[in-house]
């Protein structure tokens, strides 16, 4: 049975995003996995055979959003691209992770 959210709290959603631009080599996966947490997001993040960065993370939309800004922030200028869907939390994730 799935989980309820409580009452009164913001619902949770699932982020996929696909990084472009000077992504690999620059420690890009290490911030992610470093800032992540603080926003109370789970997921994981990994780099792709093509030169992107993939990240998948789950948490309410305005911690997200926030992860978001403060990425670019603490990485101005390597992200030049960021595709990214949104949808409901799957749940089914730990705590946020490097995958290789």
């Amino acid at each position: 049975m799935p989980r309820m959210a409580e009452p009164n709290s913001p619902a949770r959603l699932r982020l996929h995003a696909l990084l472009s631009g000077r992504v690999q080599g620059v420690g890009m996966r290490m911030t992610v996995a470093s800032l992540a947490p603080r926003y109370h997001l789970v997921g994981w993040v990994r780099n792709l055979p093509d030169g992107r960065v993939e990240l998948l993370a789950e948490g309410p939309e305005a911690q997200l959003d926030a992860f978001l800004a403060r990425l670019h922030e603490v990485m101005p200028g390597y992200i030049r691209q960021l595709q990214e869907t949104r949808g409901n939390a799957q749940g089914g994730l730990g705590r946020f992770e490097i995958r290789y």
